[in-house]
């Protein structure tokens, strides 16, 4: 599933019936393939540096704290804090371009909130990407992690509590 730049990001997504362009993580990544793999579980996870227990996200390969190359996951709560939020107007990716306008968040995790995360906003479990009004999201406000299916990639949605 590479792109023709050899990426490994996937661009093919379904809706209703039609091929659409999207942009997919590749989860068979060595450095990404754990988190994907919780997702699909319906578990959000971090990396911890094995030496020093610092949480890192995202991935990689070096511990920016002590250095250490060994690190393991670990599981957190989902819940979150909204950090900002930008809303997107068109035009976008033919497979966002009926959904527009709809808000994209990056949130701070209760357990580490100097870790950030990125996802859309959506009003509960399974509602459309453009379902919350940016007009009632406040910087601060708490959230939740849910996961939105596309294809089989389980992509960290946040909703508001």
């Amino acid at each position: 599933h590479r792109d023709a730049e050899g990426s490994g990001r996937r661009r093919r997504a379904h809706r209703r019936g039609e091929t659409m362009t999207a942009i997919l993580p590749d989860t068979e990544d060595p450095e990404t393939k754990a988190f994907w793999d919780a997702t699909r579980e319906g578990r959000l996870v971090v990396q911890q540096c094995s030496h020093c227990q610092r949480l890192r996200f995202p991935p990689m390969p070096g511990c920016p704290e002590c250095h250490s190359t060994k690190a393991g996951w670990k599981d957190v709560s989902g819940r979150a804090t909204l950090w900002s939020f930008n809303v997107v107007h068109g035009p976008t990716l033919p497979a966002f371009q009926d959904v527009v306008p709809f808000p994209v968040a990056i949130v701070s995790l209760a357990e580490a909130p100097h870790l950030r995360m990125l996802g859309n906003l959506i009003s509960a479990p399974g509602a459309a990407i453009n379902s919350v009004d940016p007009a009632t999201l406040k910087v601060g406000m708490p959230l939740r992690v849910s996961f939105r299916q596309v294809e089989d990639v389980a992509l960290p949605c946040w909703v508001p509590e």
